[in-house]
């Protein structure tokens, strides 16, 4: 099985990621400059603090333009959690970031009177399409979620999985070799492994 980067950027959760992919017995390696990612086949980018931080810390490792040659050119697997589904859109209202663009849309606070910000704890997911992430999970899922910001793609057609906070809301995100859930895939019990083994049993493909 080839080795995958936790992209280690200071504001993340990148030791979580590793503790689940440890459980799994999936090879890892911490990324947190171009050199450490030129030695990885694929990326898992944890989400834990604000887009903006997020992206600063990414441009002060000097990994926004290696990790958009890695994924958009190299075509290399990349799952995004949490923050990290949020900054693959063009923006987030989140301290007005601008983040990687790596697919068109928008990043945009719960507005929803009725329900509590941020949204923390288990709620369901429901398919959206078939899409490998699912292999070997049944039905809806139950997984983690902590987040005050939601995405809005402008292309329905990357929509995985979807969920309900105050409306429908998106929670995996799935084009080619970039996939990301809003939840904390590492947090979400059996359901959330899975998934994790699945990018990497795909990964593998590549």
């Amino acid at each position: 099985m080839r080795k995958i980067g936790i992209v280690d950027y200071r504001a993340g959760n990148s030791e979580s990621v590793a503790a689940a992919l440890s459980a799994i017995n999936v090879p890892f390696a911490m990324v947190n400059s171009p050199e450490s990612l030129a030695a990885v086949d694929a990326i898992v980018m944890p989400g834990v603090g604000s887009a903006g931080a997020t992206m600063d810390s990414l441009s002060e490792l000097g990994l926004i333009a290696p990790m958009s040659e890695f994924v958009m050119q190299r075509r290399r697997p990349y799952l995004g959690i949490c923050v990290g589904l949020q900054v693959v859109f063009a923006h987030s209202e989140e301290g007005d970031a601008t983040c990687l663009g790596w697919l068109p849309g928008t990043v945009r606070r719960f507005c929803e009177a009725d329900v509590r910000i941020p949204q923390i704890g288990w709620n369901e997911v429901r398919k959206a399409r078939d899409h490998p992430i699912f292999e070997g999970i049944q039905g809806g899922c139950y997984t983690y979620f902590v987040n005050s910001y939601h995405a809005l793609p402008e292309d329905e057609h990357v929509v995985v999985g979807t969920t309900d906070y105050g409306g429908r809301s998106i929670a995996i995100i799935g084009k080619d070799n970039v996939w990301a859930t809003q939840f904390h895939i590492e947090k979400s019990g059996p359901v959330g492994l899975r998934m994790l083994k699945n990018f990497a049993v795909e990964s593998a493909k590549c």
